[in-house]
């Protein structure tokens, strides 16, 4: 091996090589180390002029490897070239030479984002350095391909994911062409877009395109877009910077900042003051980075950084759409109720009348300017959205909202205007004109839009409750090696960093994740797990940041922070829920498809049908209303049908009620992954549930003991606990658990304990010790038959008794015979059998699949009530389980807690995931428990049933006004009743239908806990009203 010493590489190094008594190496094998040289050189040339010392310490590495493996590895470059490079490794089939390579490398670097190309003519191993944002790694492959050669080992493609806020969808044909515009965007792999949050969702090739590109291609549609998140910066914090007084050194901030381990972006706003880090809560934290600008400064150049927090987007969005829509309707309703007076109400006055229809030129009057005057600025100032969306939709090829808006509105405006001119232009025409009918139809529109915002608003006021637990502040606390409180300090809430201690007093806020390292208190965790009753916490137990100290001060260890928190990860969730659309869905889909078009159609058809009949007095001259002739009656039958006809309340029907049940769900603590799961939910016919862990608590606890021969029931259980104390064993820890609480129930707990000598483990068996100068064992009926201690017929008799109630007996032996058995059973959950029984009144069957005995298993199904029952069953018979009951058309929700549960949670059509469980199991469920109480098993159910009734309910309003409301519009009353539907109140039927919807899906946050309204003798009778 040849070790290269410190100090620059060169090609000067190769004489030295030959030099050297390794001269008689091959040929080959020497142009291979030459070869690496020349590209060792290459890649630290640019290196070498940032940074020298480091290009020294990455050097030292052995250069000369087998011929088969020589691979070039290039130096680390700074933490700042990082984050403006990328680097991309292939091979390159073809190269004969070294002039084959160099022509590569020549064409390569005249790319603009080239930052250095090297290439090995021998292995055809390329090494290219360049910028994502001036050419990505397809362009790259494509002039290697134009040159002729054949590129191999292309990396595989990296998927990155990001949310972006859009602003002007009306209705689902808006959604899926803004999705339609994003896949066409090179590199992007999947797009989903919610109409009710108003975000997008991406998964895209960062090689290939970025979340410029992204927002580029959402504005070309015609619709705003804005930068949520991207998969990186998930942990970011914001500082304010105090005495910059360059940009210099705003620079010099930055590069500070960059060079710290865990560091992933930084972004500088000089002219602020500001900058926006996203960082690796493992590597770092916020108070570090608060440090590091306060070390950057020297001399009279100080510098300090706090925290400040940008406004919320999504609220403060929100907050100027409801304003927008506002002031648009203020605006309007300035001009639109005058037209409306000039035109309805002030002809009836005598006085007003007269002054109304003095001539302006030939038969053009005074009313009829006012009203073109005052309309013109609703129509084209006011209504310019209505414009701007039909144009993009048309040019997408698509129809929305806007565009049966822009037809409605332009037809009874530039007909109006139509009668203006003739007006202007003849000294005997007479005619009706519309402008009121088109500014007051803007008018209702957009308060419908104004009063629908508001209402979407609070469907996710659940989720920004959940926001808002977290307090602002906590107290801080430094320790000295032996735990004594040193100093104590009041921080932010975002200043907290990993393995901090913090104090919680009695009525704070638990700030974030931890565990109890001293102290004793109750939490209330209701609003994060809906637990109404107070949870006792000691020391090793955990907490969740956001839930509310009761009654004593705990002290604990922070071990998630930021995004990693438990109330991150549920917001998370529950806004991922939130954007995935539920099957459902499609039907509004579907119908959105081709229902402007066919609207366009039964418009025009019914202008026809009023036109032509009237036109060829087929219907009596009676029924055209005075000052309205049959062209003008016609058309305004034909505006009504195309404005009342609109679908925008379909789109709203199903993402508002998903919206309102995710968050309702959460808080009540079940997280619904997304309406695909809780549509599934709602028709599950059978449960399984897994034994362990689910029905059962997941412990051992001891349930029963009993004493062959007088002794003192504590120092029986002082001599069993000292002789376990040293196992692993879970009944071992049951044992000396059980212990400690005699003593303390008793008050006569010490911290006394037992000399303990001869300590041995028999595997399957149990434990022996001296405990005392006595010989106890503590085990099953083995290790008594290994030491020869008899077992009387009495022992046998509660042996035998204790395993039919599916518990595990545990001798006890002292000095040679046997003085007592405990009996230790993983006990049941209360709950268990409740659930249980009223899940058959709702109708469902419960299994249960486990992979203990069948003794254990069928005593606990006896216990909670399950007749069916598949024991000693391994994961993957768990999976198959499933699907033979699948197989009989049976929709299966599968509830379990380990990760042997896993390929069973995927296999059910609705996995339900304990919240104590593993991670395994909780990312392949569908639902998760927070609080692990089965209860929730049947409010998952319930909740699913409920808010797809509401859903239902939901597309009866949204169709009910188009059903109902087509006809009348249509004029079908009209010659029995004389009653037909102006457009500007179909307008106002449109804008009441999205309304209505809205609020039919708020009516969700009422919604209750099924078995929290049964008394405790266990619920009789299920409802599945709405």
């Amino acid at each position: 091996m040849i070790i290269v010493e410190e100090g620059p590489i060169g090609v000067s190094s190769v004489p030295a090589f030959l030099s050297s008594p390794w001269h008689h190496v091959n040929s080959k094998l020497f142009l291979q180390v030459e070869e690496t040289l020349k590209m060792f050189q290459r890649a630290n040339d640019l290196e070498f002029q940032e940074d020298h010392m480091d290009r020294e310490n990455n050097l030292r590495v052995p250069l000369l490897q087998s011929s088969e493996s020589i691979s070039v590895s290039l130096p680390q470059s700074s933490p700042k070239q990082h984050r403006k490079t990328r680097t991309l490794t292939f091979k390159i089939g073809g190269i004969k030479c070294a002039s084959c390579a160099v022509s590569i490398e020549s064409t390569l670097r005249k790319l603009e984002g080239i930052e250095s190309v090297t290439i090995s003519p021998l292995q055809g191993q390329a090494v290219i350095i360049y910028r994502p944002e001036s050419i990505n790694a397809k362009s790259i492959k494509e002039n290697i391909d134009d040159l002729g050669f054949q590129v191999d080992e292309f990396p595989e493609q990296d998927i990155a994911i990001c949310r972006l806020r859009i602003k002007g969808m009306a209705c689902t044909s808006c959604s899926e062409s803004i999705e339609r515009a994003l896949l066409m965007v090179d590199g992007v792999k999947k797009a989903v877009v919610g109409l009710a949050i108003e975000e997008a969702k991406i998964h895209f090739d960062p090689n290939t395109t970025d979340s410029h590109h992204l927002i580029q291609a959402i504005e070309d549609a015609g619709f705003q877009a804005d930068l949520i998140s991207s998969g990186d910066e998930m942990n970011k914090v914001y500082l304010r910077l105090e005495g910059l007084s360059s940009l210099d050194e705003a620079d010099l901030i930055q590069s500070a900042l960059e060079s710290i381990e865990g560091v992933n972006l930084v972004n500088m706003d000089a002219l602020g003051n500001k900058v926006t880090i996203t960082y690796d809560p493992n590597l770092t934290g916020p108070r570090s980075l608060i440090q590091c600008v306060k070390e950057a400064g020297h001399g009279r150049n100080l510098y300090h950084a706090s925290l400040y927090t940008p406004p919320r987007r999504r609220e403060s969005q929100r907050q100027e759409e409801i304003e927008a829509y506002r002031d648009k309707f203020l605006w309007s309703c300035l001009f639109s109720v005058p037209v409306f007076l000039f035109s309805m109400v002030l002809p009836m006055i005598p006085s007003c009348e007269k002054w109304l229809s003095i001539k302006v030129h030939n038969m053009l009057t005074l009313g009829m300017l006012m009203r073109w005057l005052l309309c013109t600025p609703v129509q084209f100032i006011i209504g310019r959205r209505f414009y701007v969306g039909s144009y993009h939709a048309l040019k997408r090829g698509s129809t929305n909202m806007d565009v049966l808006v822009a037809l409605g509105t332009n037809a009874a405006y530039f007909y109006s205007v139509y009668i203006v001119m003739k007006a202007m232009t003849s000294d005997s025409f007479e005619g009706q004109d519309f402008f009121e009918t088109s500014a007051m139809l803007i008018s209702f529109i957009l308060l419908g839009k104004y009063l629908e915002a508001v209402a979407k608003g609070k469907t996710s006021a659940a989720l920004e409750k959940l926001i808002d637990l977290a307090p602002d502040t906590a107290f801080v606390l430094s320790l000295d090696r032996d735990g004594n409180v040193i100093s104590e300090m009041e921080i932010s809430t975002q200043l907290i960093q990993r393995n901090d201690v913090i104090r919680i007093v009695p009525g704070a806020k638990v700030p974030a994740d931890g565990i109890v390292i001293r102290g004793q208190s109750h939490v209330n965790e209701s609003m994060i797990t809906g637990e109404a009753r107070p949870i006792s916490k000691r020391p090793g137990d955990k907490v969740i940041g956001g839930t509310v100290n009761e009654n004593g001060c705990l002290l604990i260890k922070a071990t998630h922070v930021g995004s990693e928190t438990a109330l991150s990860q549920i917001v998370q969730l529950v806004e991922a829920a939130q954007l995935a659309r539920a099957p459902v869905q499609k039907l509004a889909d579907q119908i959105s498809k081709f229902f402007v078009p066919t609207v366009v159609v039964a418009a025009f058809l019914t202008w026809l049908g009023w036109f032509i009949p009237g036109e060829t007095g087929i219907y009596p001259r009676s029924w055209i209303p005075k000052a309205m002739d049959g062209f003008e009656l016609a058309l305004q039958f034909g505006i009504s049908v195309l404005v009342v006809a609109c679908p925008c309340a379909l789109g709203l029907a199903t993402p508002t009620a998903v919206m309102v049940a995710t968050g309702k769900g959460a808080s009540q603590g079940v997280l619904i992954k997304g309406g695909n799961a809780l549509e599934n939910a709602h028709k599950v016919k059978t449960v399984v549930f897994d034994k362990t862990g689910t029905l059962t608590a997941g412990k051992p606890v001891v349930v029963s003991t009993k004493l062959f021969f007088n002794m003192p029931i504590l120092e029986f259980y002082d001599m069993a606990a000292a002789a376990e104390a040293n196992s692993e064993h879970p009944i071992a820890k049951a044992v000396v658990e059980h212990g400690k609480k005699l003593r303390q129930q008793y008050g006569s707990y010490n911290d006394h304990v037992a000399e303990v000598q001869e300590f041995e483990v028999y595997t399957g068996a149990g434990v022996t010790a001296n405990v005392g100068g006595r010989k106890v064992l503590v085990g099953n009926k083995r290790l008594m038959q290994v030491f020869q201690v008899p077992v009387s017929p009495e022992v046998e008799d509660y042996m035998s008794d204790m395993e039919q109630l599916a518990r595990t007996c545990v001798l006890v032996s002292i000095d040679g015979r046997i003085t007592g058995a405990l009996a230790v059973s993983d006990p049941l959950k209360p709950e268990a059998e409740r659930v249980v029984s009223f899940l058959q009144s709702m109708k469902i069957s419960s299994i249960m699949v486990t992979g203990d005995n069948w003794a254990t298993a069928n005593a606990i199904a006896r216990e909670v009530g399950i007749i069916t029952v598949f024991a000693e069953t391994d994961p993957v018979g768990k999976a198959e389980k499933i699907k033979e009951y699948q197989m009989k058309g049976m929709t299966v929700a599968m509830v379990g807690d380990g990760i042997n549960d896993s390929p069973a949670l995927v296999a059910a059509d609705v996995g339900m995931a304990i919240g104590a469980g593993t991670d395994i199991a909780i990312e392949a469920a569908d639902v998760v428990l927070i609080k692990s109480n089965l209860e929730d098993v049947v409010t998952a159910i319930d909740l699913s049933r409920k808010t797809l009734s509401r859903i239902r309910l939901n597309y009866v309003w949204a169709l009910g006004y188009n059903v109902l409301g087509m006809p009348i519009a249509a004029g079908v009353l009209f010659p029995f009743t004389g009653i037909r539907l102006p457009p500007w109140l179909a307008g106002a039927c449109m804008a009441a239908s999205s309304l209505s919807v809205v609020c039919s899906s708020l009516l969700l946050q009422s919604y209750k806990k099924p078995l929290n309204l049964q008394d405790a003798g266990g619920p009789t009778e299920y409802s599945n009203s709405v």
